[in-house]
């Protein structure tokens, strides 16, 4: 990966940002004292012992830099990146000065979550893995979570010709989903043998963006109510389509091609074959972000709430969108983050997008709840909510759903491997305490006619999606 050639410079500017080093004033001192000592003394033999360092260094200040050197990133065009993917980057060092850059120290931060396992520079499309300063880590330990240390939370050193580019090609993996920083970086140069040394000259970090990646789901065809005129499933309501409803007798526009001759040879009256017409539906999936729980460990790791939450919205999101059925996007929160319903390939992309910005905003202030009116909640969509069931506004707002007459479903998403805490004196009661007060809970929405199941991938909702497409299409009683 080559950055674009930089100009070189046409009219010399003063040296701004540049300071000598310890080396120059070193030099200028010894040879300002072996120059007084000798003619103080009139020893002939310090002057000349004196006149390499005078002259080494007015030889290697005779061309002094004038410009900063300049630093980018750039970003691999490998298309979308998923969790697991290779990510690839690039931290640039352009050299615009008519002087060549004798070392450059270069070090850029990277995201946790990337985990970058090779790194080196190159030059002129030459890729140098063994970076002098590759072997020399600095700074703090590894990172949270047991990811291990990144080869990029080291220093690397190059030179840089006049007007020439130097890349630092970095290369790893995404280990979990959402917008990663690759920077800022910097770089400081010395030129002039080591006499002089630029200020650190930073960029701003890009933003990598990491999809989460979808497991795979299937469910069955039953939907509660459809809403639209074409699609794949099939409705209660009589119209063009190929599942056979029956047969009737025949009636002002019907089609030709609907008689059923043999029925109607037999009944001496024309009589036609009923189908059930063909709908899509509307899927909201509803995001409850008021609280986290369990630790996140990547793609290969344990899975947190946020992490179950993203994943399995993706999942249902694809599913029925790759069924032709309309899905929308809402989050349970302060914020109330809402994305439009639509349907195609194009609103998957968009999913995947308005997933990353999901974030957890735990407050103490009751959620806009005007988000669920009739205006934007449309009373036929199967409304799906992905919640951990850790605050009671949750369980409070799923109970007024199914008031509403909404076809709700519950997906649990808190781990089940949430270990409760040790050696904390009472802290061990309380956790069992509130595991019996959650499973009350639980059972309380399920006598309100909310399902609860554990988020589990394929087949998670086959069997809520039967019981609740089986009481969308039972008669109401007394009217309701």
């Amino acid at each position: 990966m080559t950055g674009p050639t930089v100009p070189t410079a046409t009219e010399p500017e003063p040296a701004a940002g540049w300071a000598p080093t310890r080396a120059l004033g070193r030099a200028v001192l010894l040879a300002g004292l072996l120059l007084v000592a000798g003619v103080l003394l009139g020893r002939v033999d310090l002057i000349v012992l004196a006149a390499p360092f005078a002259l080494g260094t007015a030889y290697a200040l005779r061309r002094r830099p004038t410009a900063l050197p300049q630093v980018w990133i750039t970003q691999g065009e490998d298309g979308p990146l998923v969790e697991g993917g290779d990510v690839t980057a690039a931290v640039s060092v352009g050299n615009p000065d008519t002087v060549d850059y004798d070392l450059v120290v270069v070090r850029s931060r990277v995201s946790p979550w990337l985990r970058i396992d090779r790194a080196g520079f190159a030059l002129d499309g030459i890729v140098d893995d063994a970076s002098p300063a590759a072997t020399t880590p600095t700074g703090g330990g590894a990172p949270a979570s047991g990811r291990g240390r990144s080869v990029a939370d080291r220093p690397f050193v190059t030179s840089v010709p006049s007007a020439t580019v130097a890349d630092l090609e970095l290369a790893g993996h995404a280990l979990r989903w959402g917008r990663h920083p690759v920077g800022p970086a910097g770089a400081r140069v010395a030129t002039a043998g080591g006499l002089l040394v630029s200020r650190a000259v930073l960029t701003e970090p890009v933003r990598v963006r990491v999809y989460p990646r979808t497991e795979p789901f299937e469910a069955v065809e039953a939907m509660p109510r459809a809403a639209g005129l074409v699609g794949a499933h099939h409705s209660r309501r009589p119209g063009e389509g190929g599942e056979l409803a029956g047969v009737r007798i025949f009636a002002p526009g019907d089609r030709l091609r609907r008689i059923d001759w043999r029925v109607s040879l037999r009944a001496r009256q024309l009589h036609v074959a009923a189908t059930l017409s063909d709908r899509d539906a509307e899927v909201v999936v509803l995001l409850d972000v008021l609280a986290e729980a369990g630790r996140s460990g990547g793609v290969s790791g344990a899975a947190s709430v946020l992490d179950t939450t993203v994943r399995a919205t993706a999942a249902i999101a694809e599913h029925y969108l790759h069924r032709g059925d309309r899905v929308s996007l809402l989050e349970y929160g302060p914020t109330a983050r809402r994305l439009r319903p639509a349907a195609g390939r194009r609103q998957y992309l968009t999913v995947l997008e308005w997933l990353l910005d999901v974030h957890v905003h735990p407050s103490s202030h009751e959620p806009y709840d005007q988000v669920f009116g009739p205006q934007l909640l449309s009373s036929d969509a199967l409304v799906v909510v992905l919640t951990p069931l850790l605050d009671e506004r949750s369980a409070q707002m799923l109970a007024r759903l199914a008031r509403a007459g909404r076809f709700v479903v519950a997906v649990d998403t808190l781990p089940t491997d949430l270990s409760s805490p040790k050696n904390q004196g009472w802290a061990e009661v309380a956790y069992r305490l509130w595991r019996l007060d959650r499973d009350v809970m639980i059972g309380q929405l399920r006598e309100h006619g909310v399902p609860v199941v554990r988020w589990a991938g394929a087949g998670s909702l086959d069997q809520v999606l039967r019981d609740v497409a089986r009481l969308a299409t039972a008669p109401r009683v007394g009217g309701r």
